[in-house]
């Protein structure tokens, strides 16, 4: 999965080396920090959210199988 965001976002900043992904579990819940670089951060999370709110939401999709875990994104800059 953290190969799958790198990718999508990599695609929509301008500065796709300063991509990062770190991903953090727990019994429950998987956390993915992703880190983009400085001025990307507008492009990550789109007009209105929108763009954050649809990596988000393939994100949820994806996970869906796992049951009885969940898994956030943190968008950092």
């Amino acid at each position: 999965m953290k190969e799958f965001i790198e990718y999508v976002v990599k695609q929509l900043v301008d500065k796709p080396d300063d991509v990062r992904v770190t991903e953090v579990r727990g019994n429950r819940v998987t956390v993915y920090e992703l880190h983009v670089g400085e001025g990307d951060m507008g492009k990550v999370i789109g007009k209105k959210g929108q763009t954050a709110f649809a990596i988000r939401k393939l994100l949820s999709a994806a996970t869906a199988k796992e049951k009885g875990t969940r898994s956030i994104l943190e968008i950092l800059e």
